[in-house]
């Protein structure tokens, strides 16, 4: 069984707009998988209908089924789908800027009644991010942007997730920043088996930490197969890689029309 499933889901906001068009995605147990996509392709609103987030939104899941564990979340509020181990990682990272390190932290322990559980996770994330444990007595609004991040995961981590939703962790930063949050996101999952549903942009990086993927157009998955398939795809390489030397102008032609016709 399958740790996260979305079968034939479609969003619409303000029952109007069609976001997300019949969208099935699987995250096994402890996988890491990667939805790839250009800017507004829904990325943002596959996680949001996870993690309950749309209705703040005005957005709605209006056809499908999203399966947690085998269970049916759609019925669930946030909170409980925190509960139940599902956490989201937010684009923009959204830290508490008036607040320390150690005190967003200990912001996401409400289900947590046990101190010394409490303690024993906040010691743990100051292991796992050293950079935090440097700057445990800043405010959060003062943490570079890489910080932040780092913060924002840690927070996450701390509700002792099964599945975490990541959403953009690279935006904004400079690249050796990037590759130590990406190192961060493979340790986790490796060494502790939580899964991650990874949205990105930046498909270099996530196809590199990525077990498999999937890729987004207009609301639509149009592609799906191992990090490695996906990376080797002529068309993936062309459009999100950086492309190769040689451009085959043809086949940018021949991949354009079928973006024309999914649409």
């Amino acid at each position: 069984m399958a740790l996260l499933s979305l079968n034939n889901v479609e969003v619409v906001y303000d029952s109007v707009f069609l976001a997300v068009k019949g969208v099935s995605i699987e995250v096994p147990e402890g996988g890491l998988v990667a939805l790839l996509g250009a800017n507004g392709a829904g990325k943002s609103t596959v996680l949001k209908s996870i993690s309950g987030l749309l209705k703040a939104e005005r957005g709605n899941v209006s056809r499908g089924q999203i399966l947690f564990q085998g269970q049916d979340v759609l019925a669930m509020d946030p909170p409980e789908r925190v509960r139940h181990g599902l956490v989201h990682v937010l684009e923009g990272r959204r830290v508490f800027e008036h607040l320390t390190p150690q005190e967003n932290l200990l912001a996401a322990t409400s289900m947590h009644s046990d101190r010394a559980e409490v303690k024993r996770l906040s010691e743990e994330m100051f292991t796992l991010f050293p950079r935090l444990a440097q700057r445990a007595g800043a405010k959060a609004g003062y943490l570079s942007g890489g910080e932040q991040q780092m913060l924002a995961i840690a927070r996450a981590l701390m509700t002792k997730p099964k599945l975490i939703l990541l959403d953009e962790p690279s935006l904004g930063l400079a690249p050796f920043l990037v590759d130590e949050i990406f190192d961060i996101i493979r340790r986790i999952n490796t060494q502790s088996g939580t899964g991650i549903l990874l949205v990105e942009q930046n498909a270099i990086a996530a196809l590199d930490v990525a077990h498999s993927a999937y890729l987004i157009e207009q609301g639509r998955i149009v592609m799906s197969g191992t990090a490695e398939a996906l990376k080797a795809n002529p068309d993936i390489q062309q459009a999100y890689l950086g492309g190769t030397s040689q451009v085959d102008y043809h086949a940018v032609k021949h991949y354009r029309r079928r973006k024309r016709w999914l649409a």
